[in-house]
């Protein structure tokens, strides 16, 4: 299997964690990088390839990880010379398999790779997106009407349930190949396009544990909690 670890972003959101290194150096429980934990995670699961997307501070991230020998696998860089969002960075890569895994390089899961992986491939899919599902607290009374603006119902500070990425997915190459070469391209302007190419995306739902690093407040309860995480993460 290869991955492709996004690793490219200012990481402003976790400022000021990210003033002077790069976010997906960023240390959990004084002993790994959160990018470290993810390669550490690919590599058990059967990956022999990564390539590390690599933009803003790139030259500490090569040195930290090299060619990735210490982790029983091949790493190799590719260097966004601007800013290209989340999918754009892809087409700057010659030598895609027909399939591959691309993920964020701020994430924290115990998702099966392995199996996220073969289930892509075995439905024939374009493009498959691992699904978390989570639940956002409305803080005031939700009104339902009718066209008439008539009340139909009401809810005192409901809790609604939405399924979102989680940043990992698979993709075949084919869907690359159609893109523009080294533009700006995000992932969401993939699920649109998609869309309304009729594109086969599947959604594959997880419910195992997952943890955006992307806030202070989220890498603060990682980085506290980061023994009792390790046995989820498969790290130790």
């Amino acid at each position: 299997m290869r991955a492709i670890i996004l690793a490219g972003g200012k990481g402003t959101r976790l400022r000021p964690y990210t003033t002077l290194i790069p976010k997906p150096l960023v240390p959990l429980g004084g002993k790994y990088s959160i990018l470290e934990i993810i390669i550490m995670q690919l590599a058990k699961t059967g990956v022999t390839h990564i390539t590390l997307a690599v933009n803003h501070l790139s030259h500490l991230i090569v040195s930290y990880f090299g060619n990735g020998e210490r982790y029983g696998l091949k790493i190799d860089y590719s260097l966004e010379e601007k800013e290209l969002s989340t999918i754009g960075p892809l087409t700057l890569i010659n030598d895609l398999p027909d399939n591959f895994i691309v993920m964020n390089g701020d994430i924290l899961c115990d998702l099966d790779y392995r199996g996220f992986f073969d289930a892509h491939v075995s439905s024939g899919s374009q493009i498959s997106v691992s699904a978390y599902r989570r639940e956002v607290k409305i803080d005031f009374g939700v009104l339902r009407y009718n066209e008439s603006r008539h009340l139909t119902a009401f809810e005192e500070k409901p809790t609604i349930g939405y399924d979102v990425s989680m940043g990992i997915y698979c993709i075949n190459r084919a869907v690359i190949e159609a893109l523009p070469r080294g533009a700006v391209y995000g992932f969401d302007n993939l699920m649109l396009d998609g869309i309304k190419n009729q594109q086969k995306i599947d959604i594959r739902q997880f419910n195992g544990f997952w943890l955006d690093i992307g806030r202070p407040d989220d890498y603060q309860y990682a980085d506290e909690h980061f023994p009792e995480l390790a046995g989820k993460l498969g790290v130790s």
